[in-house]
């Protein structure tokens, strides 16, 4: 009965096997062999994921930067065009949770392939529309089933050892920052032709469907999830011997109170049970998790509300130099996983201690960027800026998980993605009233609240080592 629980961890690369039974753990002092051709299989389904990320955000960032300058061709006015673009928002808020325990009942590859599906569907649509009411309607399949990336980060978190699972998230992040750097030149460069903007969306909407192939194609027999010992139970229909199960990952059952039988549920019922359980979660043991990730991802918003129009005012620089600026920081970003393996290694793997640490530096950056006197100090605040909001956005995540079982990973990660909507809802109206004080008021404001979260950090942070998610992981 708690065979979808019970089976192996994967071999030396963090991946779980496809075999049946577990392979014993190796004593201490014990060699390793070479890796095997399951490892070679397994590697290549990471780099297939990798792939995913790319392509995902280089079909979105191509088509993105164009969106509000499209809408006010089609004759919104300024107000109207706001409305339309915070739509996704707020739309995205309310289904992140909503997608990512659905692919935790359904499984990774379906819930994956619909979500890509649909999204081609909406930049399909983005680029047909020929007045802002059919622009704002493309914008409702995209804004509630563009979660392609939560999906993989969910399904990455499945298939690799609790150990690895911070740099294989960091090495994903890199991909995806990749597109999402090229992205915005392809798109630049295509919008300047004629019909320029549907050209764009339509190079989108073939990018998702390539990566919907890709998906499709993927070798999921042979990276076949071992489900965790531990974790939220979702009542799925336990896995037997010798069943062939394509759907990754399988939680393990969950036995009624009453009855030692397993009752079939519908799917919107698992649904309704996951989130009823994950509300109890959040609001008993992972609160203050999710807090911290709200309030870095606002004060790192804010940094970002004017920065623009910041540096105009206190230095003279023009925007196409901050624009520079700005690719430079995030091209830097996408290196931090690189650094994310030996940092991890100096700190035992601890992710509390690192995102600590990485929170204790963005608030000092934030800091020095608001009180620096020359462009000098400024691009140094950016620089390991760049740094500390990227290994602090990989090691939030990987809380996340740890303290809430691998089994409900998709929910988690989707609540995740709800608390940061949250953010880009609140940031730009506390921004707005900073800025009315100063023009490093927003940056200000959010290193006051970045001390916060290191506060609410430094005051768990006996309970983050220790035995908080018992009650969650017990069998």
């Amino acid at each position: 009965m708690e065979l979808g629980g019970r089976r192996g961890l994967g071999s030396a690369s963090g991946l779980a096997s496809a075999t049946r039974e577990p392979p014993p753990e190796p004593r201490t002092g014990t060699k390793v062999g070479p890796p095997g051709p399951g490892d070679v299989r397994a590697r290549r389904f990471l780099l297939c994921l990798y792939l995913v990320g790319f392509l995902d955000l280089f079909g979105v960032s191509m088509v993105v930067p164009l969106l509000s300058l499209h809408v006010k061709s089609l004759g919104a006015s300024p107000a109207v065009a706001g409305i339309v673009g915070s739509s996704y928002g707020i739309l995205q808020l309310f289904s992140s949770t909503l997608v990512g325990c659905w692919s935790d009942v359904v499984g990774r590859r379906s819930s994956l392939l619909v979500c890509i599906l649909l999204s081609a569907l909406g930049y399909l649509l983005l680029g047909m529309a020929t007045s802002v009411f059919l622009f704002a309607l493309a914008r409702v399949p995209v804004g509630i089933f563009k979660h392609t990336l939560s999906i993989s980060r969910a399904l990455l978190s499945d298939l690799v050892a609790e150990k690895e699972r911070p740099l294989v998230l960091g090495q994903f992040n890199t991909a995806s920052s990749v597109g999402f750097i090229l992205g915005p030149m392809v798109g630049g460069y295509l919008t300047e032709l004629d019909g320029g903007f549907y050209l764009t969306a339509l190079i989108c909407f073939s990018v998702f469907l390539l990566n919907a192939g890709l998906v499709w194609l993927f070798p999921w027999s042979e990276a076949k999830l071992s489900g965790t010992k531990n974790g939220l139970r979702l009542g799925r229909k336990p896995v037997l011997p010798g069943e062939t199960d394509y759907e990754v990952p399988e939680a393990a059952p969950t036995p009624l109170a009453s009855e030692g039988k397993e009752t079939a549920r519908w799917p919107w019922e698992e649904v309704t049970w996951a989130l009823r359980d994950m509300r109890s979660l959040i609001f008993s043991e992972m609160w203050d998790i999710f807090l911290v990730r709200l309030l870095m991802a606002v004060a790192v918003m804010l940094y970002y509300s004017n920065f623009v129009l910041a540096l105009e005012e206190r230095f003279g620089v023009r925007p196409k130099t901050t624009g520079y600026l700005i690719s430079y920081s995030s091209a830097l970003g996408t290196l931090a996983s690189f650094a994310l393996g030996p940092i991890l290694r100096l700190y035992k793997h601890n992710s509390h201690a690192v995102l600590l640490h990485s929170s204790a530096l963005t608030c000092t950056l934030l800091l020095l960027y608001s009180t620096a006197h020359t462009m000098g100090v400024v691009v140094l605040s950016s620089t390991l800026l760049s740094f500390s909001t990227s290994i602090g956005r990989t090691c939030i995540t990987d809380l996340q998980l740890t303290m809430g079982g691998a089994q409900a990973s998709g929910t988690l990660i989707g609540m995740g993605q709800s608390v940061t909507a949250v953010g880009r809802i609140i940031a730009p109206l506390l921004s707005g009233v900073a800025q009315e004080v100063s023009p490093c008021g927003p940056p200000i404001l959010g290193a006051a609240l970045a001390l916060v979260a290191i506060f609410i950090m430094s005051l768990n942070k006996s309970r983050a080592g220790g035995g908080r998610s018992g009650k969650l992981k017990r069998e």
